[in-house]
């Protein structure tokens, strides 16, 4: 499974697809102040894009592949602010 759920972790992990959307969701919505490390994701689905934007959680762990951590970092940094 792309994405790990370890008690308040979702640790991402190679290429996560639009699968992992609804447990994604479901799980930010149980866990309380949830920790997401995207440290080893080289793959990041625009719907799971969504779904951390629209939960505003912080990036506790940012992905190293460098389009992700370029582009997709900023915009969920920012996401935060707004």
């Amino acid at each position: 499974m792309p994405i790990r759920f370890e008690d308040r972790t979702a640790r991402f992990e190679g290429a996560c697809t639009v699968e992992e959307a609804i447990p994604l969701a479901e799980w930010l919505c149980a866990v309380e102040e949830p920790r997401l490390d995207l440290g080893g994701c080289t793959v990041l689905h625009t719907a799971l894009l969504q779904v951390l934007l629209a939960a505003g959680r912080p990036i506790a762990v940012p992905p190293e592949d460098a389009f992700l951590k370029g582009w997709v970092t900023p915009v969920l940094r920012g996401a935060r602010t707004a």
